[in-house]
């Protein structure tokens, strides 16, 4: 075991932990504390009778056991051996204490299963144990029409996800939309991080509407990503004004969606080509499409600086198309002609295969044009 231990550690290699973050063994033992009289009573009543039986009856410690046995639950079978009026005394009092804790066994087991949380935590614990197996998963939190949306994509892109949320009825809602993976509780809490196995997560997304929200969550994840030591967080988040998108990059957000702004862009995208819209949702937002899209950054020492789109051939030699170019006062060019001049500091958003795409980068990024545009690798 040793030697393997070494050369799992000298490849790199580590063994994926199934065990949840978070241990809800204790909260559960505790859900059956209240058992812990009737069963003291049940072994003492047991002990009792078996030593009544030995010494009135003379009873073999055998007989005595299974006379007390079938006397304390009271089935029925008789008596094993002849008992003296004594001893039927004692069976009376014994059926009538054996009685009383039976009724009070009762008692406790149903106030334990309408007062208690037992089966829920038993639910719980599945859904933990479930969830422990994910690795590289998104933790999406806070439950509201983005997150339906978000959900509905990644199960068609085969993206892992727990939803975290606070609110009572989250397990008819997951039902309802199809959250295989979700925990009910506060977002930012220490628990909801531990329950959704964030120390193994690939990134977080926080989708609340308030602001509020969205900045007390950044903040966590990235304290807690501290406490971990581990890789940064994916953050992704959104913003209902410019000023709060402003805020959330600030933060510590890598990416925030601007609702209002993204349906603006794609409504103008229709009405100046809507050609191109057709074929973005054929195939760039289709599952399991060649097709990619990404923003590249155009610094000023670019040879691309000054030159017009038609000038450096990313459609003709690589299969790329610029849809849009966000100008350095933060204007976006919907769908640029071929003669529209590329300025330094600018965003070119290509759209194109992976290959395609890792070419024009390579191009872009370099400080004199290539003699052949071919030979870019």
């Amino acid at each position: 075991m040793a030697i393997l231990r070494k050369f799992r550690k000298k490849i790199g290699w580590k063994l994926r932990k199934s065990k949840p973050d978070y241990n809800l063994s204790p909260i559960i033992y505790s859900q059956l504390k209240p058992f812990r009289l009737p069963l003291v009573l049940v072994q003492i009543i047991m002990i009792i009778g078996t030593i009544g039986y030995i010494l009135i009856d003379d009873f073999t410690i055998l007989d005595a056991i299974y006379q007390t046995g079938i006397t304390f639950t009271t089935v029925g079978f008789g008596e094993v051996s002849p008992i003296s009026h004594a001893g039927r005394f004692f069976t009376i009092t014994l059926i009538i204490f054996g009685f009383a804790v039976f009724t009070l066994s009762i008692a406790i087991l149903i106030d334990t299963v309408v007062k208690g949380r037992f089966f829920e935590l038993y639910k719980e614990k599945r859904m933990l144990k479930q969830i422990a197996t994910l690795k590289k998963h998104f933790v999406i939190f806070y439950h509201n029409e983005y997150t339906i949306q978000l959900a509905k994509e990644f199960r068609q892109n085969r993206i892992s996800f727990v939803v975290v949320d606070s609110i009572p009825n989250l397990e008819e809602i997951a039902k309802q939309y199809g959250y295989l993976n979700y925990i009910n509780e506060e977002p930012f809490s220490n628990k909801a991080f531990l329950k959704s196995q964030l120390s193994v997560a690939k990134g977080a997304i926080s989708l609340s509407k308030n602001i509020s929200d969205n900045i007390t969550l950044i903040a966590s994840v990235r304290l807690y990503e501290k406490d971990l030591q581990r890789w940064p967080y994916l953050i992704i988040s959104n913003a209902q004004t410019k000023s709060d998108e402003e805020k959330l990059i600030k933060l510590g957000a890598n990416k925030v969606v601007f609702s209002p702004s993204l349906m603006a862009k794609r409504v103008s995208a229709m009405a100046i080509r809507p050609d191109m819209e057709n074929v973005l949702d054929e195939f760039l937002y289709k599952k399991d499409t060649p097709i990619d899209m990404e923003e590249v950054f155009v610094k000023e020492d670019s040879w691309l600086v000054n030159q017009t789109l038609k000038e450096i051939h990313l459609r003709d030699r690589m299969k790329v198309s610029v849809i849009g170019i966000t100008q350095k006062s933060g204007k976006f060019i919907q769908m640029p002609k071929g003669t529209t001049l590329i300025d330094a500091n600018c965003k070119l958003l290509l759209v194109g295969n992976n290959k395609g795409i890792s070419k024009a980068k390579k191009l872009i990024n370099k400080k004199e044009k290539p003699q052949s545009i071919e030979n870019v690798i």
